[in-house]
């Protein structure tokens, strides 16, 4: 006979709970708190945020137990306590159940250890699996319906994780998920595809991802695994990427967006639909109201349809020698500049990044942006990537530089080293923290804010180096500051810009702007500190693509109304997303020098037609009439 909560699968989509960890922050449980521990401490806060989710509908709470295993618990000197926290944790979810008016299933959360087993950490993978078993035991025992593994890092500690519960009981029901970085893959490089099959191998009942930031995220992985497998899906995605706003954070995922997202989700696979860290009772409520208006089982929608890759573009055989003038000279004479972001590649083949970056340089490209590993995932240096730019094509560069990976003296070595290959132009940046990549335990250095930065770089213009020691000779950097114009807050934008120009910022430029009121209101502060400003743009693709970047990428922000016009574009929505993106160049153009163009997708050919209509636009208002 089948288990309870499998056969309630095969009659219906269950909607899961959403994030503990917000709410008991939220109502004042300090950040360095062990959550865990709330169940002995502060049982009926607990107690109280099942109820709302059992009342906004949930189907499966999971128990307050997510950091209960002995690894992690250990730190807060609780590891003597395992069994006491999780069977409190079980109980305390049990009786939040039995008036909540409907079937309702305790799902046993466990996490994984937590202390870097995937870096090279001093736990192994034999006491990882004893640590597990141990939990699994104690939530077992104590009456959960399933138990539910979750934001595992990598495949190989979920894998020990699954095993070690099915070790303790072969028959309880088992989800297994995994969280994913910004490129779909574990922190340990695993695809979707290969974790569906892989845990379902072992033994899980359901697979799935959780901890990513916003559904969208969640779809596209989840479409990968039913592609690649017939296992039952989860997905539990965060309501998108945390911003700071006014000190407090805030996830800017609404429930109204997890609500859109339930049928692409259900269509796409899923059995269980839910959320993590940001998401409240309301997301779930409105989760609940979205699988009530679904009409049943829905076949799975063919997936959008993959934009084709640019055509290859043979470089040119003739000499494509340097500009007549520099970006400097070219700003310094009030030039409208275009330039374009191309990232080096992570390997070792160049090719791609050169075709694309040649394919510009005949459209008439200014400048090529050069990033720094973006995202904190290894990439060829910029240094190297801008070099082979400027000798095979004759391309001018903007090397992004971060804070992040070199202390002060490897950064002033590095910067020397470029200045000495011919590399002028530095856009100066914090970078992308590494506990967001597959490097959790890689350390971010940041000797120095993009601030310092712009000094050192000064620095060695007047021919001194940081700790004042004299050069033999000057450098003659072209140094950029980034800005963001849709900051939640104008006037700390704006104070942190005065600063940057204050340290030697020679040029801006912004994050990829969509709101238009916002970007006029910045660029009436920004105005006052006379330097050039270079809009960021990066053209909308379509729906999805729309979704993720307001959701997921952090700091920029599409408007409403903009994403309705995406949604309402349909098979039209790359035009849409270019006639978007006119505008906002239109609306700045009395304000901004430049465009600095974001090419999503590797879309180049895109990016070059850009190009051309802007070059051509200067040329037309150039041309006396």
């Amino acid at each position: 006979m089948a288990h309870p909560f499998l056969a309630a699968l095969e009659r219906r989509v269950l909607l899961a709970d959403g994030a503990m960890g917000t709410l008991l922050h939220d109502r004042g449980v300090p950040g360095s708190a062990c959550l865990d521990e709330q169940n002995l401490t502060n049982p009926e806060l607990v107690q109280a945020a099942h109820r709302e989710y059992l009342t906004a509908g949930a189907e499966i709470i999971e128990t307050n137990t997510f950091g209960a295993n002995r690894l992690r618990l250990r730190s807060f000197g609780l590891a003597d306590k395992v069994r006491q926290i999780n069977a409190q944790g079980v109980a305390l979810a049990r009786e939040a159940t039995r008036d909540c008016g409907h079937q309702a299933f305790v799902g046993g959360a466990m996490g994984p250890v937590g202390v870097g087993l995937a870096s090279g950490g001093d736990v192994t993978l034999r006491q990882a699996h004893r640590a597990f078993a141990e939990q699994a035991q104690a939530l077992i025992e104590s009456g959960v319906d399933l138990i539910v593994l979750e934001t595992f890092p990598t495949l190989a500690e979920a894998r020990e994780a699954v095993l070690a519960v099915r070790e303790v009981a072969g028959d309880v029901p088992l989800v297994a998920q995994l969280t994913f970085q910004r490129d779909g893959r574990t922190w340990t490089g695993e695809e979707p595809a290969e974790v569906a099959r892989e845990l379902h191998n072992a033994g899980a009942d359901i697979v799935g991802v959780n901890c990513v930031p916003g559904p969208q995220a969640a779809l596209d992985i989840i479409e990968e695994m039913a592609r690649a497998t017939k296992v039952k899906l989860i997905a539990q995605p965060n309501a998108g990427h945390p911003r700071v706003v006014e000190r407090e954070v805030a996830y800017p995922a609404t429930p109204h967006v997890f609500a859109e997202y339930v049928p692409r989700l259900v269509a796409a696979g899923c059995v269980v639909v839910g959320g993590c860290c940001g998401t409240t009772p309301e997301h779930v409520a409105a989760m609940r109201d979205a699988l009530r208006a679904e009409p049943g089982p829905r076949p799975a929608e063919a997936p959008e349809a993959a934009l084709a890759p640019p055509a290859i573009l043979p470089l040119p055989d003739e000499e494509l020698g340097p500009e007549e003038a520099t970006l400097r000279e070219k700003l310094a004479a009030g030039r409208f500049v275009v330039t374009v972001e191309i990232d080096p590649p992570r390997g070792l083949n160049p090719r791609r990044a050169l075709q694309g970056a040649a394919r510009l340089k005949l459209a008439g490209v200014d400048c090529i942006n050069v990033g720094d590993s973006p995202l904190a995932q290894v990439r060829m240096s910029p240094f190297a990537m801008a070099v082979l730019f400027r000798q095979q094509l004759g391309l001018e560069t903007i090397v992004h530089v971060t804070t992040r990976d070199r202390n002060l003296l490897a950064l002033q070595a590095d910067l020397i080293g470029a200045h000495v290959l011919g590399l002028r132009n530095v856009l100066c940046l914090r970078g992308d923290a590494p506990s967001g990549s597959g490097y959790a335990r890689a350390v971010g250095v940041w000797d120095v804010t993009p601030v310092g930065l712009l000094r050192v770089l000064k620095g060695l213009n007047e021919g001194i180096d940081w700790a004042g020691n004299p050069m033999a000779q000057p450098t003659s950097f072209f140094v950029g500051a980034a800005a963001n114009p849709t900051a939640p807050s104008l006037e700390a934008e704006s104070k942190l810009l005065r600063r940057k120009v204050e340290a030697g910022a020679d040029f801006i430029m912004t994050q990829a702007v969509y709101d238009i009121e916002a970007l006029e209101r910045f660029l009436e502060q920004a105005s006052r500190f006379k330097v050039p400003i270079l809009l960021g743009v990066m053209p909308l693709h379509s729906e999805r693509h729309a979704e993720f970047i307001h959701n997921e990428l952090a700091g920029v922000v599409v408007p409403e109304a903009v994403r309705q016009r995406m949604r309402e574009a349909g098979e039209d929505a790359l035009a849409e997303g270019a006639a978007i993106a006119r505008e906002l160049i239109a609306a700045a153009r009395g304000a901004v020098q430049g465009v600095y163009l974001i090419p999503s997708f590797n879309r180049y050919d895109l990016a070059a037609e850009f190009v051309q209509e802007l070059k051509g636009e200067q040329v037309t208002a150039q041309t006396p009439r």
